[in-house]
């Protein structure tokens, strides 16, 4: 009888979902599929709905979290550890993939891990209390990356997972974004702050590769225009191409937000007749729909969230948001 374990997937691709994620979970799945990529796309299933799982069941393997009061954002590393691969993509459900990965799956297939620069001005976030609370040892100064999208081998998975669950068991929820932090606050960015300490604590520059944050952007996706929807392709004026978009903060199907290049491709990857998964659109808010009346609430809500986005930008100038926000940090603290 051959003992032996059994060999591991080539490449996989892990996120986390719960009924509110579903559309964009869907356009994750679509975006891969469309882009050549066929390799199993594994959910924590964290709150789908029964219906949910039934369209996603031919589709993706669902895996339940270790506990229910588990916070989401701590359960990035839970889906390698349960079904792991040679190569592990770690990518969120807001995330639109739109060319093909194959240059970071291979990077991490040559042993390296691979992610994106975090946005302005986080791209130097650095602090030193990652180290001592942590106990990670000396950190190295180096890029801010961001968890959306994380790639590496599975012969790294004993460094990398292990410290980062740790370090999130040890800083919980009430001391990030998620509680009652502030920017300022060494670990507000979560699951992310404790990430980026253990790579710079517990790797060395040459087992990373670093991508610029130009090739996963996020909203408004400034200088980025869709070139051809069919084939999701984006490109900067340089001709630039992006990898993908990253929908961070207010999702496009829970809120009203800016009409972006996110927005246009979501509608094409949720509803066109070539996807893998195709939605109803009665199941959808009008403004991710097609048609006229579709286009014209779309107008409405990018009038109405530029106008929002202008008021909170006054008040920043005079650090009225700034002190709102410590002000309602101490009265949750009290």
């Amino acid at each position: 009888m051959d003992d032996s374990p059994a060999p591991l997937p080539g490449t996989a691709f892990y996120t986390v979902a719960d009924r509110r994620f579903f559309p964009g979970l869907v356009a994750l799945l679509n975006s891969l599929r469309l882009t050549g990529h066929d390799e199993p796309l594994i959910v924590v299933d964290i709150g789908l709905s029964p219906e949910q799982q039934d369209l996603l069941a031919n589709h993706v393997t669902l895996v339940e979290p270790p506990s229910p009061d588990m916070p989401a954002v701590f359960l990035a590393p839970y889906g390698p550890q349960q079904r792991p691969a040679d190569v592990v993509v770690l990518i969120d459900s807001d995330i639109i993939v739109t060319r093909p990965l194959t240059e970071i799956t291979e990077a991490a297939r040559q042993g390296h891990i691979v992610a994106f620069v975090d946005c302005l001005p986080n791209s130097a976030r650095f602090h030193p209390e990652w180290e001592t609370t942590l106990g990670l040892g000396p950190l190295r100064r180096q890029p801010y990356l961001n968890a959306g999208l994380v790639a590496y081998p599975h012969t790294l998975a004993d460094r990398l997972l292990p410290p980062w669950t740790q370090g999130q068991r040890t800083i919980g929820i009430a001391h990030s974004r998620y509680g009652r932090a502030t920017l300022d606050d060494p670990f507000y960015f979560a699951d992310q702050d404790v990430l980026n300490a253990v790579l710079a604590a517990r790797f060395e520059p040459g087992e990373l590769v670093v991508m610029s944050h130009r090739l996963a952007p996020h909203p408004p996706f400034p200088g980025l225009t869709l070139t051809d929807r069919q084939r999701l392709t984006c490109r900067y004026d340089d001709g630039t191409e992006p990898f993908l978009l990253h929908h961070v903060l207010a999702k496009p199907w829970l809120k009203a937000t800016r009409d972006t290049v996110y927005s246009t491709l979501m509608t094409r990857l949720l509803l066109a007749p070539d996807v893998a998964l195709r939605l109803d659109p009665r199941t959808l808010p009008l403004r991710l729909r097609e048609g006229t009346a579709a286009a014209l609430d779309r107008h409405r809500a990018d009038a109405v969230t530029l106008v929002h986005d202008h008021g909170r930008r006054q008040l920043g100038r005079f650090g009225i948001r700034t002190r709102l926000a410590r002000r309602r940090s101490r009265q949750a603290a009290h």
